[in-house]
């Protein structure tokens, strides 16, 4: 049993698709890996297409009467949008950009929502000449400036944010559930109710519901019980005040899946069954309708899918520990810099005899902090050459990459039924001179 093999025994993230070669090479949904290597280069992003869209179709069947939209944020491209459209989910999008590139790739607007804490006055303006379904309200100030954006006789479906003081999310950075963080309207401060106020007195809005987000990178249940209760007995009181029974509840995302071997995922079965009954059972006890459910996934769809290929460039032993130097780092892997998250890793391409030893896999950047991996177990004679795959990456790698130090993006190769296909190309340093204008 090499690496890989004992990896995915032991749980580890590797997507289904993954199986170890005779040669040391691995394969994902039938494409060998190191002959991406070869066509594409490193560093790569690599996204299984089939497992995307199962991941698709599980929170379609646990959740069939809710809504499912795709958060954009995780990964977005024109592929990612077609295959997330015709898997049947809508689209959270966050930005102008994310929204100009779901309806350039033909994506109904009508299934798009669209969030922001601080939209700028543009893309409220380009929401609403769209028609996406829902714009989210964030902040007390949105409200007018969005009402004076409706033509009369129309009306924009609106969603309100509110903080159910709820702490849930692997790292403080992304936990966005409780007070004093710049995500929503405080139900405890009152601003929650200003806003709904403010909303339901306004013509050219409809209250749809309300909206809530934990944080990110969340594996247990419990918090998204403790949401729905919280966000029902708020809709109950809105119905009291306004004697509205507003039709919608929006529980965000953030669900977790497994980075390293051993680790657990949000149980989706667990959580839709869970979700559903608190909901139904609270709004029946208090006199409500049942509210449709709206959820909104990103990482537990692209993340698991996702493997990034790099190329080894040194190896320095210390004093303390052995450095992996490859040709990526934190401008396309940032999570480890930011958060100190923790990726499985493996090395493919040959069959190595060594013994494991736990090494430090680094990046080419000029920061310190440029960490891929810690204490990952690869081969004693790794050296210069040599390709490590890294698990999990189909999310919050693309769509965090920048170009520090000038390093240009990896590009994104979608593999499916034994073919490979460039999705994203990469960015070439022509690109980086074409935007600088200074001369």
């Amino acid at each position: 049993m090499d690496v890989l093999d004992r990896a995915q025994a032991l749980g580890a993230p590797w997507a289904p698709s993954m199986r170890s070669l005779p040669d040391g090479d691995a394969d994902l949904a039938g494409v060998s890996l190191m002959e991406l290597v070869r066509r594409f280069g490193t560093p790569a992003y690599v996204l299984d297409e089939a497992e995307v869209r199962r991941r698709c179709r599980a929170y379609r069947a646990a959740l069939p009467n809710a809504d499912i939209m795709y958060a954009a944020k995780a990964f977005l491209c024109r592929a990612m949008v077609s295959w997330v459209r015709s898997e049947g989910l809508g689209l959270d999008v966050c930005s102008g950009g994310e929204l100009a590139l779901a309806l350039a790739s033909g994506f109904p607007a009508g299934r798009i929502v669209f969030h922001g804490n601080a939209k700028t006055p543009r893309e409220l303006h380009e929401a609403v000449d769209a028609g996406v379904g829902r714009i989210v309200i964030d902040n007390l100030a949105e409200i007018n400036h969005l009402a004076a954006l409706i033509p009369a006789g129309h009306r924009q479906k609106v969603l309100i944010r509110v903080i159910p003081d709820i702490e849930a999310g692997a790292y403080a950075a992304i936990r966005t559930g409780g007070e004093d963080q710049k995500f929503g309207l405080s139900m405890a401060g009152g601003s929650a109710a200003e806003a709904v106020h403010r909303v339901l007195d306004q013509r050219g809005l409809e209250l749809a519901g309300l909206h809530c987000h934990l944080g990110s990178q969340i594996s247990e249940v419990e918090p998204y019980e403790l949401a729905a209760r919280t966000m029902v007995e708020q809709l109950a009181r809105i119905r009291e005040t306004r004697g509205v029974a507003l039709p919608e509840l929006d529980l965000g995302g953030g669900h977790g899946i497994a980075y390293l071997h051993g680790e657990h995922g949000l149980d989706l079965g667990r959580f839709a069954a869970t979700v559903r009954t608190t909901v139904e059972e609270r709004a029946v006890g208090l006199g409500l309708p049942v509210p449709r459910l709206i959820i909104e996934p990103g990482r537990a769809i692209s993340g698991p899918a996702g493997v990034s290929l790099y190329r080894v460039i040194a190896v320095k032993r210390g004093m303390r520990r052995t450095f992996v130097a490859v040709d990526g780092g934190m401008s396309d892997h940032p999570r480890t810099s930011l958060y100190g998250a923790r990726y499985a890793t493996t090395m493919i391409g040959r069959v190595s005899t060594a013994g494991p030893r736990e090494v430090t896999v680094v990046g080419h950047h000029c920061e310190s902090g440029d960490t891929i991996a810690e204490d990952a177990p690869l081969p004693a004679d790794i050296r210069p050459g040599d390709v490590l795959a890294v698990a999990a990456t189909g999310a919050y790698h693309h769509s965090m990459a920048s170009t520090y130090n000038l390093t240009c993006r990896p590009p994104v190769v979608a593999v499916a039924g034994g073919q490979a296909r460039l999705v994203v190309r990469r960015e070439e340093q022509d690109d980086l001179m074409r935007r600088d204008v200074g001369l």
